[in-house]
């Protein structure tokens, strides 16, 4: 009944704080006369009332201290409602002497005044403090309440309580706080105290909690997925807040306090890169990157925002996801030059084209199918463009005198079983063995670099490549699929019980890409740490109890069979590599094989030859004389293994 009460008229707070000053004066004047009504001079106590009135109405409607809402009285509140009486005191101690010099009457003495101050104050601030634990005790006195504790008693615990106490509609009771921080243990944050968080489960069994919201931006993700297993064997329901930026701007409300996402838990700690470093090779420079539209190359393209670039270029051949990242950066980045161009990294005149227009020192080379299903039915799409198009690219790269090629490529081109991968794989056979070659001055370039037979071009670029694993959110990845399942109520498909992955963030992935970029010095291939595997199965089962549904009870779980070309386990090396460290923990570089520049290029023309021709079984084959660890699994290609003898593979 009485949170449905509606909020008063300010006038009406407006009239009570003027009430209560007059009242506050009475009591200042009672005291003054030690209690003994009889000695009151009450004429000049109702002069005195008329002069309050008149000050405090002037002061009280110019400070507003009538515009908060009482229920949700705050600090800033009571420093508002101070200076009021403070001015107010202020202003009727001057007045009251301007009118003893003028008239020669005292009406109050300056005793009184002070000590009208002390109470006017306290009234005012009391009767706001006692409806605001009213309302409180009424909306937490109801028994159906959600039982919720805080985790995090900082500032951002601070204000998730804070937003729940004023909102009237929500039906919840934050019955603790809770801290890996003992200095903060035993303390309180209004009137709730903070626990240790260490105690946590035993917490929710003696309070029978029904929530826990992560209020905190400092836990680690281990303490994290440790408080989020206990609170899913305990059928405790977890929340997150939003990010800082949110908070930030003040926008905030208990609608975007939701449902933990799978992502903040398999979420490490921030990687740092070297910043200045960046910043000295990347200040004033054009950058081209390849595949902008997509989930790495748009996040590269925010990522070199932060440094003083000269001109970035966006090329991808999709228009709307082209159009949708360059209104993106209209919006967030007014004052930077960048340009968007549409354009195939297959089509060789177009992309001549745009080299000619932006010469552009650096290319960041993100564009790819990445599909391996579908790449599995199309292999020649697959050549064309992740061989093609990056040939295309590396070889204009060379001849307009690009600094550094940056090539991102995957894990799944590590001993391949499948078209995509053992496609990025050629892709890195070849910028590899082209920067090579560049060191070599007696090297007879084939036609495809004849106009390196200028005098006038010399090679300088560097050629670097980067493999990582699956990135979290991505196009396609799994996890918004088993999002998009969950919510439609199942089943939730995996491909193999016994299925695991690498996965690492989309910012996490592109800080490592410019970072290695950075230090590369041509012919790397960069091998960034993944962390730990993560079992598929396992995340499909997390995925639905943290939606708060039970694993094959609400929601099934359905296996469906690996996918052709698919792998249970994914690698970053094949067995014949292995890695020799950088200076950055999270980046090591992968001791390939090496091939012959020359001999490769031939074999990767043979392979366009059969791409353009549309024969799929010719591809293949082809993919396996250059790639001889590629053997096919799950895959109609299977058979073309013991087809393609190793010999004829360029090897150096």
């Amino acid at each position: 009944m009485f949170t449905k009460l509606q909020i008063v008229s300010r006038w009406v707070i407006f009239t009570i704080d003027i009430c209560l000053s007059v009242i506050a004066l009475l009591f200042a004047i009672i005291l003054q006369n030690n209690f003994i009504i009889d000695t009151i001079d009450f004429l000049a106590f109702y002069k005195a009332v008329v002069l309050v009135i008149i000050v405090n109405s002037f002061v009280f409607y110019s400070v507003k201290t009538f515009a908060g809402i009482v229920r949700y009285t705050s600090a800033q509140d009571s420093f508002r409602i101070l200076f009021a009486v403070v001015l107010s005191s202020l202003i009727l101690f001057f007045t009251h002497a301007l009118a003893i010099v003028i008239t020669g009457e005292r009406v109050i003495s300056s005793v009184a005044i002070i000590t009208y101050t002390l109470f006017n104050f306290l009234m005012l601030i009391t009767y706001r403090i006692i409806v605001k634990y009213f309302f409180m005790y009424i909306k937490n006195a109801n028994l159906d309440k959600r039982r919720i504790i805080i985790y995090g008693a900082g500032e951002a615990g601070v204000a998730t309580k804070r937003t729940f106490d004023h909102d009237p509609k929500i039906n919840k009771t934050i019955i603790a706080f809770v801290d890996d921080d003992l200095r903060k243990v035993g303390k309180t944050i209004d009137g709730v105290r903070i626990l240790d968080a260490a105690q946590l489960e035993d917490l929710i069994t003696k309070h029978e909690v029904d929530e826990v919201i992560f209020a905190s931006y400092t836990i680690p993700s281990e303490r994290k997925n440790q408080v989020v297993d206990i609170c899913l064997e305990n059928d405790v329901k977890i929340l997150n807040i939003p990010s800082p930026e949110v908070w930030a701007k003040g926008h905030v409300t208990t609608a975007q306090i939701q449902n933990i996402n799978i992502e903040d838990l398999l979420n490490r700690k921030t990687i740092d890169i070297d910043i200045e470093g960046i910043q000295n090779q990347l200040k004033g420079k054009r950058i081209l990157i390849t595949g902008a539209a997509g989930s790495i190359g748009s996040e590269i393209v925010r990522q070199l925002l932060k440094f003083e670039t000269g001109l970035i270029i966006l090329c991808d051949q999709s228009e709307t996801a082209l159009h949708n990242i360059y209104l993106e950066l209209e919006e967030t980045h007014v004052n930077t030059n960048f340009h968007a161009f549409i354009g195939d990294v297959k089509d060789q005149k177009r992309m001549e084209t745009l080299f000619n227009t932006y010469k552009p020192h650096y290319v960041y080379h993100a564009a790819a199918y990445k599909h391996v299903p579908l790449m599995e039915d199309n292999p020649a799409e697959a050549i064309k463009t992740n061989v093609m198009g990056t040939k295309t690219i590396a070889d204009l790269s060379v001849k307009h005198g690009v600094q550094k090629f940056v090539m991102i490529s995957t894990d799944k081109a590590v001993n391949p079983t499948n078209v995509m991968g053992a496609s990025k794989r050629i892709a890195e056979i070849y910028v590899q063995s082209l920067n090579n070659s560049l060191n070599n001055p007696d090297l007879i370039f084939s036609n495809g670099l004849s106009y390196l037979n200028d005098s006038n071009i010399k090679p300088i670029t560097k050629f670097i490549t980067t493999r990582f694993g699956n990135v979290l959110g991505s196009n396609g990845s799994v996890i918004p699929r088993f999002k998009h399942q969950i919510e439609n109520g199942g089943p939730v498909t995996v491909t193999h019980p016994e299925i695991t992955r690498y996965f690492m963030t989309i910012p996490e992935a592109c800080r490592l890409v410019l970072e290695a970029g950075c230090m590369g010095k041509g012919g790397e291939i960069y091998v960034f740490d993944m962390g730990k595997s993560v079992k598929i199965v396992e995340l499909a089962k997390k995925m639905i109890r943290l939606a708060g549904l039970v694993p094959n009870q609400d929601i099934k779980i359905s296996y469906s069979g690996l996918r052709p070309g698919e792998k249970l386990f994914e690698e970053l090396l094949n067995d014949s590599e292995i890695t020799k460290p950088t200076h950055h923990e999270k980046i090591m570089i992968g001791q390939v094989r090496e091939y012959i520049f020359n001999e490769i290029e031939t074999q990767i023309y043979q392979l366009l030859n059969h791409a353009s021709s549309g024969n799929t079984r010719q591809v293949v084959r082809q993919m396996k004389v250059i790639v001889p660890e590629f053997i096919s699994k799950n895959s109609v290609f299977e058979e073309l293994d013991a087809e393609v003898p190793v010999e004829e593979s360029p090897l150096k």
